[in-house]
């Protein structure tokens, strides 16, 4: 068998994973990481949990590989893995947080050390740091679709398909999402 090459389009990487190729899943792993890992950090906001969620995913797809249909784009099914991958992550750490009493490690956006001169970057960064947290403290039913649009600038309706809900579900938790973050930032800046 010859080697998988990177520039091998996607449908012949997943016909040579599904027959065993390990080597050409882990190209198509490569090729599909970093849109996995980013929607996953912006589901989390954790880059550790964000990294073991795009771990899971990988294996998870790797072992139901036989149940993907080939007709289809393999990346909407790859983000729908890592979405419930996120899922699971997020479940797990409400239970951490309700038996660790409020103690324990915390969880959020993981900031450097800033120079006490770089005032205009140590506010950018907070403003950062504070739209990340409104994003994350909103209800994944709201989140999932934002993420998906914005920030992995997927259309309305490749985000339905991959959420198992309609283009207008879509539209209309988008507008929700975006109108709660409006009224969270209007009540910060006074």
């Amino acid at each position: 068998m010859d080697q998988p090459d990177s520039d091998d389009p996607d449908s012949t990487l997943v016909s040579r994973a599904v027959d065993g190729d390990k080597r050409a899943f882990g190209v198509l792993m490569q090729r599909h990481s970093p849109r996995l890992l980013g929607i996953a950090y912006k589901t989390l906001h954790n880059s550790d949990e964000a990294q073991d969620a795009v771990q899971e995913a990988m294996a998870s797809a790797w072992f139901k590989l036989d149940q993907f249909d080939q007709n289809r784009e393999i990346s909407p099914w790859l983000a729908r893995i890592a979405l419930n991958k996120c899922r699971d992550h997020l479940r797990r750490r409400k239970w951490r947080r309700f038996f660790e009493f409020g103690g324990g490690e915390e969880y959020g956006v993981e900031t450097s050390d800033e120079a006490p001169d770089q005032s205009s970057d140590l506010e950018a960064r907070q403003l950062l740091a504070l739209m990340e947290e409104k994003i994350s403290a909103l209800p994944h039913s709201l989140r999932e679709p934002f993420i998906l649009v914005t920030y992995d600038e997927r259309s309305q309706a490749e985000t339905a398909m991959l959420l198992g809900i309609s283009e207008k579900a879509v539209e209309t938790r988008i507008y929700r999402a975006r109108n709660k973050l409006r009224e969270a930032f209007k009540k910060i800046e006074g």
